[in-house]
């Protein structure tokens, strides 16, 4: 975690920015399409599968990068090589221009046609969200439809974010401009729509009254820790009417910059511990800063895709006895990575250790189990809960 000294300098590389990234590396193969679409539950199998390795030796991999450009060879498939030797679940290898994308899904921007997919019950791959404005939105797609094709090739079983990575032209060099086919049904009706790929800001965080009462309670929904979204949090419960709870949904959130999920923290605690972590047997700690909002009642509601960051957050609360967990367990997502530069620009994310819930628990691989597990109807059953704690209808 020294300073950045090097030639090229990717944004994040420098000591404080790294810290924003370190618990963010889901994001990258999930921040696609505007909500950052993932699985709603990976299945207990998936989430029990352990990320513990033992980490990369960095001048391993910096060698290996250093040989291949000598020999006129692909950097990045030296250094992927050598990451996938390593056993390193979440270690990523990326060139300039993806990681210039992955801190674009970070900064809340990305390059897509503005929509989001998802595999419910293992079916069909369908539209889950169309972001107002965006290059789907004005063709007329809407939530509901099926994806069948992208530029011809049928999507099948394909995972759904090899499709995200298709809508965005990962690894095609397509950019802002490029055009894509997607074949689409609609109650029996199939037809094409050509898109062109456009530059999109998400909207990470979005606000809802639960009712027409004063005291109504507040849902708010976080779809990704990107930058800015802990203030967005911030000020939601800082705008919320007298009395009224707060229903904080992490479903599929990705994760993102372990700064906002603190930021996020902060708006509910007054100071006091969020998280421990290590960097290479160096313990760290996040706090919280003072003057959050410790009165009024909080539920949050998690899945199978809340990850990283969201998991970090919701470790938080619940161990700080802040708010009441309801849903099904997370995914398991708490190892920390950090950037290491490659010659010639590209840049290798390594897992470097782990972070740990206020209570010491281990959130790596085992997830975060809630207070209520709930399978079906798990908002009304949230909704329920937090009415239950006088936080409103």
């Amino acid at each position: 975690m020294s300073g950045c000294s090097h030639r090229f300098r990717p944004r994040g590389l420098c000591r404080g920015a790294a810290l924003t990234l370190v618990f963010g590396c889901a994001l990258a193969t999930a921040a696609a399409t505007g909500s950052l679409p993932q699985d709603p539950d990976p299945g207990p199998q998936t989430r029990a599968v352990s990320s513990t390795v033992a980490p990369v030796d960095r001048d391993e991999i910096e060698d290996a990068a250093a040989e291949a450009e000598a020999d006129g060879k692909s950097v990045k498939d030296a250094a992927e090589e050598v990451v996938s030797r390593s056993g390193d679940r979440w270690g990523a290898v990326y060139d300039e221009r993806e990681y210039e994308e992955f801190e674009q899904a970070l900064d809340g921007t990305y390059t897509g046609v503005g929509l989001s997919a998802r595999r419910p019950d293992g079916g069909d791959v369908t539209v889950s969200r169309v972001q107002p404005g965006g290059p789907a939105d004005r063709a007329g797609i809407r939530a509901g439809d099926l994806l069948r094709t992208l530029d011809g090739r049928a999507v099948g079983k394909r995972p759904v974010a090899e499709v995200v990575a298709l809508l965005r032209g990962d690894g095609t060099g397509a950019a802002e401009g490029s055009r894509v086919e997607l074949g689409l049904v609609r109650e029996g009706r199939s037809w094409t729509e050509t898109l062109r790929r456009a530059r999109l800001t998400t909207e990470a965080v979005t606000v809802r009254r639960l009712g027409a009462e004063p005291s109504s309670a507040v849902l708010v929904k976080v779809e990704a820790f990107t930058k800015g979204a802990g203030a967005d949090v911030r000020d939601a419960v800082r705008d919320a009417p007298d009395g009224a709870g707060i229903l904080l949904d992490l479903r599929a959130n990705s994760g993102g910059l372990v700064a906002e999920a603190v930021v996020a923290a902060s708006a509910f605690l007054d100071g006091g511990l969020v998280a421990t972590y290590d960097v290479r047997g160096e313990q760290q700690a996040l706090y919280a800063d003072a003057g959050g909002d410790t009165d009024r009642p909080v539920v949050v509601l998690v899945d199978g895709g809340t990850m990283s960051a969201a998991e970090l957050l919701t470790g938080a609360l619940q161990d700080r006895g802040r708010a009441v967990t309801v849903g099904s367990p997370t995914f398991g997502k708490g190892s920390v990575q950090m950037p290491s530069e490659l010659p010639g620009g590209s840049v290798a994310e390594l897992t470097v250790g782990h972070y740990r819930t206020p209570a010491g628990r281990n959130v790596d691989g085992r997830g975060i189990t809630p207070d209520l597990v709930v399978g079906e109807r798990a908002q009304q059953r949230a909704e329920t809960v937090l009415s239950g704690l006088g936080g409103g209808s």
